[in-house]
């Protein structure tokens, strides 16, 4: 949904600019089946190799703690919310942990990810250029930020 405005040129809608910023990496000639196959990948082995033995490794750990008596089974409904818990919790935590490897995986087929990194991107858009300008001015020759309130002492 694009709407032309007076002076003919189109502009995008909020809808399509939200969608681009959810997607903020530039492909470089990377077909999308290429992308498809890496997204898959990584979802099978983030599971496989980090979420699954995280999640079962900590509800193993949990049930041994509620057996030894270093925590306390719920009445009602025993070691099971326990377990749950740790079992979610060992889960997230093994799928964010190889959300680094996944994104070396990209890197490796041509796929930067910006602006959200930390590090400098590789191309400057208008993001990274403000925010490069934004900390220029931020920071002075010293490197330290400038509070507004104190003058400025040259060494």
């Amino acid at each position: 949904m694009a709407s032309l405005p007076d002076d003919g040129k189109v502009q995008a809608s909020s809808v399509e600019q939200k969608d681009q910023n959810l997607h903020n990496f530039s492909t470089s000639g990377v077909s999308i089946e290429e992308i498809a196959r890496i997204r898959q990948q990584c979802k099978e082995e983030s599971f496989w190799y980090r979420a699954l033995p995280l999640s079962l490794g900590s509800m193993l750990v949990v049930q041994g703690l509620v057996a030894n008596g270093t925590f306390k089974a719920n009445p009602r409904s025993g070691a099971l919310p326990k377990m749950a818990l740790a079992g979610a919790m060992g889960f997230a935590v093994g799928t964010m942990s190889y959300i680094r490897t996944c994104q070396k995986k990209f890197e490796s087929i041509g796929v930067q990810f910006c602006p959200g990194q930390k590090r400098h991107c590789p191309h400057t858009c208008k993001e990274c250029k403000a925010k490069s300008e934004k900390s220029e001015l931020e920071t002075g020759k010293t490197g330290k930020i400038q509070d507004s309130h104190f003058v400025k002492r040259s060494d």
